[in-house]
């Protein structure tokens, strides 16, 4: 058994905010393991941090007139407080563009360079003769050779998975211009993955066959079938880590090489001094959380790299994900089709433990899954709701009622040992959905189990006081069992089970005579009304682009290429405002009447909170009018009204400088 666990999740990229396909990605897989350990007493060290250099950050930063350091500073902080606001709380969440990062870095390059590792190797790269410079391989787009995706970058292609370099692409053009460019000699420093596929990785990777997910073991196993290739750690940029070493100025490392070191750095600023032990000795157990995107570079790369230094431990486990779509659809950054978890902790706020029972349930593991508003709706009401927070309920206010909220003298008559070991195997075994199942066999059991009891009806009759005693003695304990669990699951949901327990520690016995606090909810239901909202914000042109890593290690800041066929498809007009009123039980909604010259039309949008009924009277708008209609708290809403959000979250109208004819056309 190991001494001690090292976790980490994969470094979210800085150059824009994460959404719930990170989430079920890496960050909520990583927690729970993290919790899990926690709970059983393990030695745990839990780490992440943002990933700060590399290419798109340049773009983003060129594209909004900014320095690269100014857009890796705003997204960190985004990032770092969405994650703690969602209760994923790392033992540090470092930055690679921190001094101790850098430093970090440059030492083991070096400690491979002495040792003769790196080859040396002068060769033609890619040069953009109008932007004179040298391309790094985001910088490159093309025709991806194995799959024939037009837009595949020069590292990897996004659509096939397929590792590749630059020479590979078929028609490469530069991202910086669009031009076709040129080859143009330049010096890199190489790791020869040939040679340490033979002399490690082959044999490492096989001894992983039974332990690793079949399908991180299959990528591998095809990857190294294929024949690895030495791969170049160092790139032609001024925006990077350095490259420490003679004639290699205007050099820094490859991002790939310094961002997992990432993870050595954040275990220095955790563990201080005594960090050494997390990544030198074998007694570690070492477990990288990532998406099945990231996959090559935790199982190749890295471990290359470390079994060349010598010193470090190699992962033990790479449980990576699948992806997690949106509503039938691939999560896009560039079509704003997502869920930014910062926006979501915005408009839920309190409820960040249904978002993480929503996603636990259909993680994706082993397969694709697909994130609906009315299935995390559904999840919420019918389960968190009606069984989890019914139960638990139901027993505080009956103890209260009979016996003033005192734990009465009973004996336990419910044993969850069976369902407390499958948990246990199942979230061991990585198998968190499996696990979040077994935990709520209990309060379905509690639920059963006070159903079948009825001490309502017992309580009538003085003969059946003790059957009463025992039933609520009993419910009491697997409320705790329920709060118990819920630290690794619904961490919010155990601090308030505690509470209402009026415990200071799950590691306390409910002891009788113990006095309870009064009883509260734990959650409540979501109304339809918050589901349009979040659906019209998916359905709705966005004005401002936001960039993050999952997709947008890209070109530039503009949405996905259409042709003129798909915009001819939107019917756009100029209409009037003519009234508007609430909706009632609404208070995010508007219900308005517009005019479009020939025919008034209805729609309900999700303004209120920016917009007073009274004042938008007379406005003009843009329009599509064309959308397909759909009813939201019974009344029938035909189109959509196009808005403009600020960077603050402000709604403006997108309206026309002159007053315009209603029912003109947009083109």
């Amino acid at each position: 058994m190991p001494k001690r666990h090292l976790i980490t999740c994969a470094l979210p990229y800085a150059n824009g905010p994460i959404h719930i396909g990170h989430i079920a990605g890496c960050f909520l897989p990583s927690d729970i393991h993290n919790r899990f350990l926690r709970m059983k007493g393990k030695d745990v060290l839990f780490v992440c941090g943002t990933d700060e250099h590399g290419v798109p950050i340049t773009l983003k930063a060129k594209n909004e007139g900014k320095t690269p350091q100014q857009v890796v500073d705003e997204n960190h902080i985004i990032i770092a407080k969405g994650l703690k606001d969602f209760g994923i709380h790392f033992d540090t969440f470092s930055r690679t563009t921190n001094a101790l990062h850098h430093e970090t870095a440059q030492a083991f390059f070096k400690n491979l360079y002495d040792k003769g590792v790196f080859t040396e190797d002068v060769t033609e790269q890619f040069y953009d003769e109008e932007a004179k410079q040298f391309l790094a391989d985001r910088y490159i787009t093309g025709t991806c050779p194995n799959c024939g995706y037009d837009n595949a970058y020069g590292d990897q292609c996004e659509k096939c998975g397929r590792a590749s370099s630059p020479s590979e692409l078929l028609k490469p053009r530069s991202a910086l211009t669009g031009n076709s460019p040129i080859l143009k000699e330049t010096k890199n420093w190489y790791l020869p993955l040939d040679k340490l596929q033979d002399e490690f990785l082959n044999e490492w990777v096989e001894s992983r066959k039974s332990s690793w997910k079949s399908s991180v073991y299959g990528q591998c196993y095809s990857w190294l079938k294929e024949g690895l290739k030495p791969r170049a750690m160092t790139r032609d940029l001024d925006w990077g880590v350095p490259v420490p070493v003679k004639d290699a100025e205007g050099k820094v490392m490859y991002v790939w090489f310094d961002a997992p070191i990432g993870y050595i750095t954040a275990t220095k600023e955790a563990a201080g001094a005594d960090w050494e032990k997390w990544w030198m000795d074998p007694e570690t157990e070492l477990t990288h959380f990532l998406g099945k995107d990231n996959i090559v570079f935790h199982t190749i790369i890295f471990p290359a790299m470390l079994h060349a230094h010598g010193d470090f431990i190699v992962p033990t486990n790479v449980p990576a994900n699948e992806f997690l779509n949106l509503e039938g659809d691939k999560i896009s950054t560039s079509r704003n089709h997502a869920i930014w978890l910062h926006e979501y902790v915005e408009d839920f706020p309190g409820k960040t433990d249904e978002l993480r029972y929503a996603l636990n349930s259909i993680l994706p593991e082993t397969k694709d899954a697909d994130f609906t508003w009315k299935d995390f709706q559904a999840k919420v009401n019918n389960e968190l709701v009606a069984i989890l927070g019914n139960f638990v309920n139901r027993v505080m206010v009956l103890t209260d009622k009979y016996y003033d909220g005192v734990v009465p003298l009973g004996s336990n008559t419910l044993d969850f040992t069976g369902s407390k070991v499958k948990i246990d195997e199942a979230l061991a075994g990585f198998n968190q959905r499996q696990g979040l199942e077994y935990y709520m066999e209990i309060a379905r059991s509690g639920n059963k189990y006070l159903q079948d009891t009825e001490p309502w009806k017992l309580v009538k009759d003085e003969a059946n006081s003790q059957v009463v005693a025992d039933c609520l003695f009993t419910c009491i304990n697997v409320v705790k069992e329920i709060g118990n669990y819920a630290q690794i699951f619904l961490p919010e949901t155990a601090n308030k089970i505690l509470g209402l327990l009026n415990l200071t520690s799950y590691q306390e016995e409910i002891k009788v005579g113990h006095k309870l606090n009064k009883p509260s909810l734990l959650f409540e239901k979501i109304e339809d009304e918050l589901i349009a909202i979040q659906m019209e914000k998916l359905q709705k042109p966005k004005a401002q682009e936001v960039i993050s890593v999952a997709e947008e290690k890209t070109v530039a800041a503009v949405k996905s290429e259409i042709v003129y066929d798909d915009f001819a498809k939107l019917d756009i007009r100029v209409a009037t405002i003519v009234a508007a009123e609430k909706v009632k039980k609404a208070d995010r909604l508007l219900h308005i009447t517009l005019d479009l010259g020939w025919e008034t039309r209805s729609v309900v949008s999700g303004i209120a909170a920016h917009f007073s009924p009274e004042d938008i009277v007379g406005q003009q708008v843009t329009y599509l009018a064309n959308l397909a209609p759909r009813t939201l708290k019974g009344i029938e809403s035909s189109g959509m009204i196009l808005m403009a959000e600020d960077a603050d979250g402000k709604l403006k109208f997108v309206s026309p400088a002159d007053h315009t004819a209603p029912g003109s056309s947009i083109a």
